[in-house]
């Protein structure tokens, strides 16, 4: 599969439609971004969504935020999302490597990254390009 990965500069009803359809593959629990919130997301400083395009039509998405805290340039890809049609094509690695090249050229020294243990191709995907487990505790505090 022939893939090419974008920066999206503009929340077009094409790319609103596109994460319509994505997101859901991602998370049952999160409903899709509105044409709104992806506005707010392209115009963002802090986070650069990146599409995967192939034959046209869009099959994966990843958010990469990159903000500064006192120890430095952090940078954090959430939401990747490979449509299930294309899994295991090379799409879902274009995308982290595009995200990674993004945030090296913004000085970033490195990128994070959760994944849940179930998506297995997915830790797969990202071990075997170079990001290394980390021992951490992770917690989330509920607000509504």
């Amino acid at each position: 599969m022939s893939v090419e990965i974008v920066e999206c500069g503009v929340a077009a009803p094409e790319v609103v439609a596109a994460l319509q359809r994505l997101t859901p593959q991602l998370s049952s629990s999160s409903p899709p971004p509105t044409a709104e919130e992806l506005a707010e997301i392209v115009a963002s400083p802090a986070t650069v969504l990146f599409l995967a395009r192939s034959g046209g039509e869009i099959v994966g998405s990843l958010t990469l935020a990159i903000f500064r805290i006192p120890t430095g340039l952090r940078a954090w890809i959430e939401d990747v999302v490979v449509d299930e049609s294309a899994r295991g094509q090379g799409v879902g690695e274009a995308l982290n490597r595009a995200a990674l090249e993004r945030a090296r050229a913004a000085g970033a020294r490195t990128v994070d990254l959760t994944s849940r243990p179930s998506r297995e191709a997915a830790n797969r995907l990202y071990q075997r390009i170079g990001f290394v487990r980390r021992e951490t505790n992770v917690y989330r505090f509920e607000l509504t």
